[in-house]
Order: structure tokens, then C-alpha cells, then sequence
């Protein structure tokens, strides 16, 4: 039969034992820890800023919070003060043109351009934005088609069999800016979603 020598005989020694039960504890603890540092990142590239604004706004209007969020991320990195090349201002980066369209829409006559860069103000106009256009538009690429490039261009581009098949859903964005805009907001907004269940 099989004989043992040695002082430990047959068994493990109690220095081994431990040693293959330490590797796994060690594995998850440093899994646990690079996944905390991961999230630590994340909440600092996608901060939580203007959270009851954001909240109170998009519930109001229907809409999701990270897609507000990914709209803002993406339009301002929350500069409040933020001007585009073009003059679109504040947070949701809204032009004068389409403030005054959403203003008629909304029946507002006290409002003012220039209070768009007061947080609040442009949170409220951007959502009311958003959601008239996802009502009109259904989906919320094309709504965001028409956030960056105007309503006027995605209802040309939905009758033209070029751009959608069925007049409903656009296939394909021909201007390149607003082509990577639309993918860029849902992926931020979907990480959103993931990291705080926006």
C-alpha cells in the first residue's frame, strides 16, 4: 500500500493549506478593488451634476434622465456658461432660433435668450426640446437628428428614400457632425443608465 514519510505524512501542511485558500481571497479582493477604481473614474468622467434639476425636468417631460444627461455630457460637459461657434448657449447648448421655436411651443413670453445660460432655465427649455421632438419624431435618434441638426433637415431626410426606407427610421445621417453626434449621446447616456440606473 501506499506509506507516508516525512513529519507532514499524507496531509497538506497547514502553511500550503493556507496558502491555496489565501490565492482566491487575494484574486477577489484585488478584482473588487480594480473594479472600485474603475467606477471611481467613471463617476468622474460622468458626473452626476444638476441631479435635481435633471431629475425634476425629465420626469416632467417624459423622458429618461440619462438621455438628459447624455444630451448635456456630450453638448457642454455641464459648462453653464458654455457658447458654440454658432451661439447655441448654456448646458443643452440651445440656438436663438430654436429657444424662440420651443418658447412659442411652450406659450412662454417672459423668458429670455440670455436666461439660458441660468441653469435651471436652459434645463427646462432643453427637456421641453427633447420631448416635443421625440413626440414628433418617435425614436430617440431621429429626436436627437433634430436636436443637432434641426427639424427641418430630418423631415427631409426621412422622405427621401436615401436616408430612411420606411419614412419613420433614418438609416443614415449625411451630415458627418450630426452622424456621430446621435451614436455619441446614447452611448453616454447608456452609461449613465449603467452606473447610476438613470
Amino acid at each position: 500500500g501506499r506509506r507516508c514519510s516525512g513529519p507532514g505524512g499524507c496531509h497538506m501542511s497547514g502553511k500550503r493549506r493556507r496558502r491555496k485558500f489565501l490565492f482566491p481571497a487575494v484574486f477577489v479582493l484585488i478584482l473588487v478593488l480594480a473594479l472600485a477604481g474603475v467606477r471611481m473614474v467613471l463617476t468622474a468622467l460622468y458626473p452626476l451634476q444638476y441631479e435635481e434639476l435633471i431629475d425634476r425636468y425629465s420626469e416632467e417631460n417624459g423622458l429618461s434622465p440619462a438621455f438628459v444627461y447624455g444630451v448635456i455630457h456630450t453638448e457642454s460637459r455641464f459648462r453653464a456658461d458654455a457658447v458654440s461657434s454658432i451661439g447655441a448657449r448654456g448646458l443643452m447648448q440651445i440656438t436663438e432660433e430654436t429657444f424662440e421655436w420651443t418658447q412659442w411651443r411652450m406659450g412662454d413670453t417672459v423668458t429670455a435668450y440670455d436666461d439660458l445660460f441660468d441653469p435651471e432655465t436652459n434645463i427646462r427649455y432643453g427637456t421641453r426640446l427633447l420631448s416635443l421632438l421625440l413626440d414628433e419624431f418617435g425614436g430617440e435618434a431621429e429626436a436627437l437628428a433634430a436636436y443637432h441638426a434641426g427639424w427641418g433637415s430630418v423631415k427631409r431626410w426621412l422622405s427621401d428614400t436615401e436616408h430612411s426606407a420606411d419614412g419613420i427610421v433614418l438609416d443614415n445621417i449625411p451630415f458627418t457632425d450630426t452622424a456621430w453626434y446621435v451614436p455619441k449621446v446614447l452611448k453616454t447616456a447608456g452609461v449613465y443608465r449603467r452606473l447610476y440606473n438613470k
